[in-house]
């Protein structure tokens, strides 16, 4: 069973754009005022899910008076899905392209899960168009790769194993029950409902969608021993030039909350404007497990990092 790319196009307050950017084509759904003055916000989601995943946030912050920009990630939703480009350097170099094709000179980058991964990025990779990050339920690359042994629980862990075969993990998501699996068993219990659910899996059934969200996981893992992998870590490996918060499920059952912290060896890798944030009761899929509690920490930092133009009288 597939979905066609229209699937993901889900309606709302919002309007649905296509941009190019790094030699590709990128949806995202815009809200708020549509103007230079204005500061944006780039949302990025994680796996196994697309745009839709920040909905909440989407209609929050344009009515706390930002532009805010949903992004799906290449190879995902209804962007483009080349069979290359799915390491983190590049998926960065497509988050810059788009805020420049957007029409503006710098953004803040917010990041869920593995497109936390890619704000933790930005500004080691893109300074010039990164204005602060967010990174929601996503440590720091460096501290990740120092301890996925003990960083990841053992159910993510064999998740991850597996997404390492050829073939299988794909026909999994597609076809089968994982995309089920992984929402359950990373949240807190009591979420997702089964909208939520038939939702991701229809995005998942989307041609090349769930091959591309494998290969961004592969990069990851594979990419540690090799030289490309290295230069990553190193090019983060430095004190983060720009505001930072961090936000953390306590019940996040992918990645546990005594490892999510910049701390002990790390610390010195949080910079001089790092905050970090624990919600109550939820889990890894904070936008969607929260609502309220990330639109109201999100809402707070920005006023903070990128406060909206007063409007004259």
């Amino acid at each position: 069973m597939t979905s066609d790319t229209s699937t993901v196009l889900v309606d709302g307050p919002w309007e649905h754009r296509f941009v190019p950017a790094n030699a590709a084509r990128f949806h995202v759904a815009v809200a708020g005022p549509d103007d230079r003055d204005t500061p944006l916000v780039v949302l990025l989601h994680g796996f196994p899910q697309f745009w839709w995943a920040w909905r909440h946030q989407l209609t929050a912050l344009a009515d706390a008076g930002y532009r805010v920009a949903a992004m799906d990630l290449r190879g995902t939703g209804a962007s483009d899905k080349p069979p290359l480009g799915y390491d983190v350097p590049t998926l960065a170099a497509d988050v810059a392209g788009l805020v420049r094709s957007l029409g503006a000179d710098r953004a803040v980058v917010v990041g869920h899960g593995t497109g936390g991964t890619v704000a933790w990025a930005m500004p080691a990779l893109h300074p010039g168009v990164t204005r602060g990050i967010a990174a929601v339920s996503s440590p720091h690359p460096v501290r990740l790769h120092a301890a996925v042994a003990r960083t990841l629980r053992p159910g993510p862990l064999r998740h991850l194993a597996f997404f390492q075969l050829p073939a299988l993990p794909e026909r999994a998501m597609s076809q089968g029950d994982r995309v089920d699996r992984v929402l359950r068993e990373w949240s807190a219990p009591g979420w997702p409902d089964a909208a939520t659910l038939a939702t991701y899996r229809a995005a998942a059934q989307v041609p090349f969608a769930a091959h591309s969200a494998m290969e961004q996981l592969r990069w990851l893992v594979r990419s540690t021993p090799r030289a490309d992998g290295r230069r990553y870590l190193e090019a983060l490996d430095t004190p983060v030039p720009v505001p930072v918060l961090q936000v953390h499920g306590a019940m996040d059952r992918c990645l546990p909350l005594a490892t999510a912290r910049l701390d002990g060896p790390q610390a010195r890798l949080a910079g001089s404007g790092y905050r970090f944030e624990v919600v109550a009761g939820a889990g890894h899929f904070l936008p969607e497990e929260a609502p309220r509690r990330v639109n109201a920490l999100l809402a707070d930092w920005l006023r903070e990092v990128a406060p909206v133009p007063a409007v004259g009288p």
